[in-house]
């Protein structure tokens, strides 16, 4: 295990770094641990659609830039106010996404620090009863990525400002207000404790047998790379979003589910999914399944046969995702 020091708080770049990191995991490099900061900026999941997610008009008139993970999940806004942790591990026996495995050191840090934080739901964890953390994890090919961030004195009037939020995912929370929902670490550690304490505190537990290095060279320039041919371009981060005539959109305990078609003549000519939910494989092999397919439950059926519901969908009900496909 090696531990990084990540100084710099460009988010794309430091969404590069991971990338360049997480490919390399392997025999001859397990995994690493990484706590980095970016500037005001929005991080959009994977498989959300940015229009739906974001204020453009607020975060273009202050060049605060949006930018995609290659990670599920639903978007949340970044400043300094933030702390970022990543976890990194070759673990080719790993087939389903574990948040508890690399969110109970977090939590262990936390309370170094006087602050009772647990996990709740799928990804978050929380503090008197407010969210001060929410996560994201990706499995590839035996090599696994847990990320998130840490609330610790985040501007919440500007959170909200750029975020455009999902009212279904907030009314089935039972909370009216986003600040209701989510707090500052801050407001809960010992009095005097500082940004440096925390990093100090989650090295420990996180990481204890790695004392923190600076990012190899190498993999440095590769970022820098990585981040102009991806992570700055408008395909990778808004990309083209056509107009469908069919939306099926849910909410499940496994997260939000929107699935939009564009039909003609009866056939199935395109399919996106979007939404917030977690997937340890790519969601365009599902999306193709589709193309070139009656839109009747008959036809759907036999073209969805043999799909893996909870590697699309993680910890989900695959007998609901088939039926919510089918039949919605």
């Amino acid at each position: 295990m090696k531990s990084y020091h990540m100084d710099q708080n460009d988010p794309a770049l430091n969404l590069a770094l991971e990338e360049v990191l997480f490919r390399r995991l392997g025999p001859a490099f397990p995994g690493c641990f990484l706590l980095w900061q970016n500037a005001p900026s929005v991080i959009v999941g994977r498989h959300q659609n940015t229009r739906e997610e974001v204020d453009a008009d607020w975060l273009a008139a202050r060049a605060i830039p949006v930018v995609r993970r290659h990670t599920g999940g639903g978007a949340v806004y970044h400043d300094l106010g933030n702390l970022n942790f990543s976890f990194m591990e070759y673990a080719p026996e790993r087939k389903r996404v574990d948040f508890a495995r690399y969110l109970e050191p977090i939590c262990a840090a936390l309370a170094r620090l006087g602050v009772a934080a647990r996990l709740t739901g799928r990804n978050d964890l929380e503090a008197g009863g407010r969210k001060i953390s929410g996560s994201a994890q990706s499995l590839r090919e035996g090599r696994v990525l847990h990320h998130g961030t840490l609330l610790v004195d985040l501007n919440f009037t500007d959170m909200v400002a750029a975020l455009s939020v999902d009212p279904e995912k907030y009314r089935s929370k039972g909370v009216a207000s986003v600040r209701a929902r989510v707090a500052n670490i801050s407001e809960f550690w010992r009095p005097g404790t500082t940004m440096a304490d925390l990093r100090a505190a989650l090295a420990a537990c996180c990481a204890p047998d790695a004392p923190p290095e600076a990012v190899p060279a190498d993999v440095l320039r590769e970022a820098h790379q990585l981040a102009e041919e991806k992570y700055r371009t408008w395909e990778w981060n808004f990309g083209h979003s056509p107009a469908f005539s069919e939306q099926r959109r849910q909410r499940f305990p496994w997260g939000l589910v929107d699935l939009r078609l564009e039909v003609r003549r009866g056939i199935i000519t395109s399919c996106r999914l979007s939404g917030d939910f977690f997937a340890t494989v790519e969601t365009a092999e599902l999306e193709q399944r589709l193309i070139g397919v009656r839109d009747e439950p008959q036809a759907l059926q036999a073209a969805l046969a043999g799909v893996d519901w909870e590697a699309c969908f993680s910890g989900c009900d695959p007998a609901v995702m088939q039926k919510f496909f089918i039949h919605a």
